[in-house]
């Protein structure tokens, strides 16, 4: 037994040693091919459209892509290339420089900005389009006109609100919920302020409900009850701030590590509390380059580190490879007291553990914290979340609020009682089979979205163990608008969630393709 562990632990290492001088060599070669193609682009239009968006066109059949290693062996026995990380190399090289003057500046910052092909293109200057309108708050003469004004705004809105569910496919909302059986509770202001443990001395709250959220997530990630400390949170960022607030109390020289492609709460984080920050590249699939992780940790080594795990990103629904950042945390030379690792499981932290032979995330491995949001695939009405660490880190925020009779270490002082009853009520209403079957429907219906948009010519990707199905963004603002797309620079990505039936996905591509076709034709 030790002998083969020594085995696989020494050719680790040698495999390391090998890509990082083929990474040397490949450079080399790549500023060679550079060359020749400026050479080649000076001979062309400039104009030429290029292909920023590299999807999953060479796919001969719609499955998820997954990520290649070094010396797969491709069709034709040869080494496998990578479509997408050809184009990567072709849009984003550092070498590549414009020389002379203030157009040069321009043109270099251009070149900074140019990602992955995968990647949207960053965003330039303030958004001012679509700004939302007031709904006035109008004085009225008499009580009677007063009601009878009020009454038609709430009932347009509730009608703007049907509409507007119907046609939602691009934000990761689950809105098949049905919580009628609370709405006697709706009357009532609700509040869990302070420690879910220890009750304040306002009495209108949820603690019980909220105890019994907590205890779920508990044994769904394997922490015993009297090791972990936790609430619930009034949403996904909120969750972040507290895990990675945690990390910096207790690692407060740490450095904050996560990949470009996380939730912009985790750079919010990082803002607050004044925390250096290194930005990991991240593979064309979305998840985290361990590769340049390693890279970052040797050279601050001298620094704890505090590491932002995503259990799903959020425009790629990609999963970084916990088991192999703590890998490499240990292999590079911390030892658990000096790292703190985060788990962003906003969305996908509420699936994966229906998913057969998906990564774990456990407090058996060494994390400090995981959170996920209530709003998202649970389907609350309200956004909320929850977050859960190990009871000795939560120490280092926790303090006694006389004003409340209660102890205090969450980042909100009132918290929103109602959201630990929809929790709770989720939970109890579906179960472990009922999720399950969610988890399942959406996985299906994700690959029958993806399935269509390929088989009709439209470039598309669908990581594996994802409902997030990513395609190239459509033209047409009319139709982003009206089924409420997130789009990124070019790129737009459909959230298959338990609400998106397979019949509103043939009407989504239907509608989608009309949009494509030359104007004054109809598709059937």
């Amino acid at each position: 037994g030790g002998g083969d562990v020594t085995v696989v632990l020494i050719g680790t290492k040698q495999i390391e040693e090998i890509r990082r001088e083929e990474r040397a060599s490949e450079r080399a070669q790549e500023r060679e091919r550079d060359r020749a193609r400026e050479k080649e682009r000076e001979m062309k239009d400039v104009n030429e459209p290029s292909d920023v968006v590299a999807l999953t066109t060479t796919v001969p059949i719609p499955l998820p892509l997954k990520r290649k290693h070094r010396g797969d062996v491709g069709v034709g026995g040869g080494e496998a290339t990578d479509d997408l990380e050809s184009v990567e190399k072709e849009n984003f090289t550092p070498e590549k420089k414009v020389k002379g003057g203030k157009q040069a500046d321009e043109a270099n910052a251009e070149l900074k900005t140019q990602l992955s092909p995968y990647q949207a293109i960053p965003a330039s200057g303030k958004i001012i389009k679509n700004l939302a309108e007031a709904q006035p708050v109008i004085a009225f003469k008499n009580e009677k006109e007063r009601k009878e004004a009020v009454s038609k705004v709430i009932k347009d809105y509730a009608e703007k609100l049907r509409t507007r569910t119907a046609t939602h496919m691009g934000y990761p909302y689950n809105l098949a919920f049905e919580y009628g059986d609370l709405d006697c509770l709706l009357k009532y202001c609700i509040n869990n302020l302070g420690d879910p443990w220890i009750e304040s001395n306002y009495g209108v709250h949820s603690r019980q409900f909220e105890l019994g959220v907590l205890n779920w997530f508990a044994q769904l990630w394997e922490v015993d009850q009297q090791d972990y400390w936790g609430y619930i949170t009034n949403c996904g960022t909120e969750g972040n701030l507290h895990g990675i607030l945690v990390g910096r109390e207790n690692l407060p020289d740490g450095i904050l590590y996560s990949s470009e492609e996380s939730h912009y709460s985790v750079f919010k984080a990082a803002s607050m509390y004044r925390m250096k920050c290194k930005k990991v590249k991240s593979l064309v699939t979305g998840e985290m380059d361990c590769s340049h992780f390693r890279e970052l940790l040797e050279e601050n080594k001298d620094k704890p580190a505090i590491v932002n795990v995503n259990i799903g990103t959020t425009v790629k629904g990609a999963i970084d490879d916990l088991d192999m950042v703590i890998s490499i945390l240990k292999e590079v030379g911390y030892s658990e007291d000096r790292f703190y690792i985060h788990c962003d499981g906003a969305l996908f932290g509420m699936m994966i553990p229906f998913i057969k032979e998906a990564p774990l995330v456990t407090f058996k491995k060494p994390i400090g914290s995981v959170s996920v949001s209530g709003h998202k695939f649970m389907g609350c009405p309200t956004p909320c979340g929850l977050v859960i660490t190990r009871s000795r880190y939560a120490e280092a925020l926790s303090n006694d609020i006389e004003y409340l009779n209660s102890r205090d270490a969450t980042i909100m002082g009132s918290r929103n009682g109602h959201a630990a009853i929809y929790m709770w009520y989720t939970l109890t209403m579906k179960g472990y089979e009922g999720f399950r079957e969610d988890v399942n429907k959406c996985l299906k219906n994700a690959h029958y979205l993806h399935s269509l948009l390929f088989d009709s010519g439209i470039r598309t990707m669908l990581n594996e163990r994802s409902s997030t199905v990513v395609f190239e963004k459509p033209e047409c603002e009319t139709f982003v608008r009206k089924w409420q797309l997130a789009c990124q620079g070019d790129i737009a990505h459909v959230v298959v969630m338990p609400n998106i039936t397979k019949e509103k996905i043939e009407v989504f591509v239907k509608e989608l393709l009309e949009t494509r076709a030359p104007k004054g034709k109809k598709l059937n």
